[in-house]
């Protein structure tokens, strides 16, 4: 996943034509926050590559991780695990991609206001691979502590590479651009979980981690390189802060920092219990976006039913990351403890078959992305496909009561959810730049992120029923739940249509 965030000529990122960052476009446009000049021709393309490689250097550091975070949760210690049960180390794992996604609406305020896009990356980069580098340390504190300060850089990063990457792409082919860039950024995801599988399943658990942080270093590297090819763009803040505000918002952030560092110390500490923390942190996650989307409604001039239809088909999409994001849980687990991995004598490391999703994904999405059709369209069809994977693996897991089935089930579902990201995530970052108000790009692609990560959270404490309900019920009952809600987007896909951008 992108969570949930994994995003031209037209496919290098043509520049916006004079005066175009201060018109409407054709779908609703807007001033890009990170576009303070036009990108000129000769170095559009040379930007568009300078944005996409740091991005596969990043999420090569965050793939690599997410492959293995589960497996390494659940190994005893004696294996140089942290010894967790499934259904909380799978907890933790969806509260961390959860937060991720979440941590993007500060990281947005903070590159529109404060920092700049430029400057934003650069400082979000530092701390994915500080906090990489602190995980491959043996400490439960060091766990927390690597785990949050990838969430701040992750957050303060992603919002504003998708931003700059709108901000150099012609406004008419944003769609195609995004289709394009999150095609290309699937060679990250297919190599990590290898490089970082291997290193930590058959020498050591925190040599993975280290090699993730190498990944992050490696992306600063490249875009201190190339940054002098996107010219103006993300140089500076959009609407730079205010003394009064800036007084404001460090206060604060002063009192968050405060609570998260005496949270983290009792935790790790062994005096706040692991599983309120999550709880908690899962009904946060789920209320914020549709809170933030009345803060959003008051203080900015778009239309209501607009943002309502925005609303309901962003909403809607949880669902589909709901199941996504549990390849990396509870389908790892599923490859480790009832997959047969056996081929040619030789045992695959369970890590690896998180690979065989963004091989579909570089295969299909050639073909995939000429699709045209509505964003309801999209999304009720992105629904369809992940409900019948759980549908898939519920016969999986039938048979895999009895004796380790083939790895062909999971390469199976892998192909279906390969389907359903190609069609949803790049629709997702179109429409969500589409409806975004002038100066407040950052802030919407973000909250396109906080949707996804309401079912991330949602699925990693969903799977907590498997405590009481068998494997196999377990996925019928999650397959059959996204398929209503995807044949719902259907049904009301008339009514929606009217009031969102072409």
């Amino acid at each position: 996943m992108e969570s949930p965030s994994r995003t031209h000529d037209h496919s290098a990122g043509a520049p916006l034509p004079p005066g175009e960052e201060s018109r409407p476009s054709g779908t609703g446009g807007h001033e890009s926050p990170v576009h303070s000049g036009a990108v000129p021709v000769p170095e559009a393309r040379r930007a568009f590559i300078t944005l996409l490689g740091v991005d596969l250097w990043e999420r090569f550091s965050f793939f690599g991780m997410a492959a293995i975070l589960v497996l390494y949760l659940t190994a005893a210690p004696a294996d140089g695990g942290m010894g967790m049960a499934s259904q909380t180390a799978t907890a933790v794992f969806a509260t961390y991609m959860s937060l991720n996604f979440m941590a993007g609406l500060p990281g947005g305020w903070l590159a529109d206001r404060v920092l700049g896009a430029r400057r934003a990356v650069l400082l979000g980069g530092g701390l994915i691979a500080t906090g990489h580098a602190v995980l491959s340390l043996t400490s439960a504190p060091a766990l927390y502590a690597g785990l949050s300060l990838i969430v701040a850089g992750t957050g303060l990063s992603k919002p504003s590479l998708a931003a700059m990457v709108a901000a150099v792409s012609d406004t008419e082919k944003r769609e195609e651009a995004f289709s394009r860039f999150y095609m290309c950024i699937q060679v990250s995801a297919l190599l990590a979980p290898v490089v970082t599988g291997l290193l930590a399943e058959k020498v050591s658990w925190h040599l993975g981690f280290a090699a993730a942080a190498f990944g992050m270093t490696a992306g600063l590297a490249q875009f201190s390189i190339g940054i002098r090819a996107l010219e103006r763009v993300g140089r500076g803040p959009t609407r730079p802060i205010s003394g009064e505000e800036a007084r404001t918002a460090a206060r604060r952030a002063g009192i968050i920092l405060a609570v998260a560092t005496a949270a983290g110390t009792a935790l790790s500490l062994g005096a706040l219990p692991l599983t309120a923390v999550l709880a908690l942190l899962g009904l946060a996650t789920v209320a914020l976006p549709f809170l933030y989307l009345r803060t959003l409604s008051r203080r900015t001039s778009i239309d209501g039913k607009r943002l309502s239809a925005f609303t309901a088909v962003m909403g809607a999409s949880a669902a589909f990351w709901m199941i996504f994001a549990q390849s990396g849980s509870v389908l790892s687990l599923f490859a480790e403890r009832h997959t047969d991995r056996v081929v040619l004598g030789v045992e695959v490391p369970a890590s690896w078959m998180q690979s065989v999703h963004p091989l579909f994904v570089l295969l299909l999405a050639p073909f995939v992305t000429r699709l045209r059709g509505a964003v309801t369209t999209k999304v009720a069809g992105a629904l369809g496909v992940a409900g019948l994977s759980f549908v898939v693996m519920a016969g999986a897991a039938l048979l895999a009561q009895e004796r380790p089935v083939s790895m062909a089930w999971l390469v199976g579902v892998y192909l279906l959810y390969s389907l359903g990201e190609i069609v949803l995530a790049p629709a997702g970052l179109a429409l969500t730049a589409a409806v975004a108000p002038p100066g407040f790009t950052s802030r919407f692609l973000a909250l396109n992120g906080m949707f996804a990560a309401v079912g991330v959270v949602l699925g990693g404490q969903l799977y907590r029923l498997t405590a009481v309900l068998p494997l196999p019920a377990y996925f019928l009952l999650m397959g059959t739940a996204v398929l209503t809600i995807g044949a719902t987007v259907a049904a009301m896909a008339r009514r929606l249509r009217p009031n969102l951008p072409a």
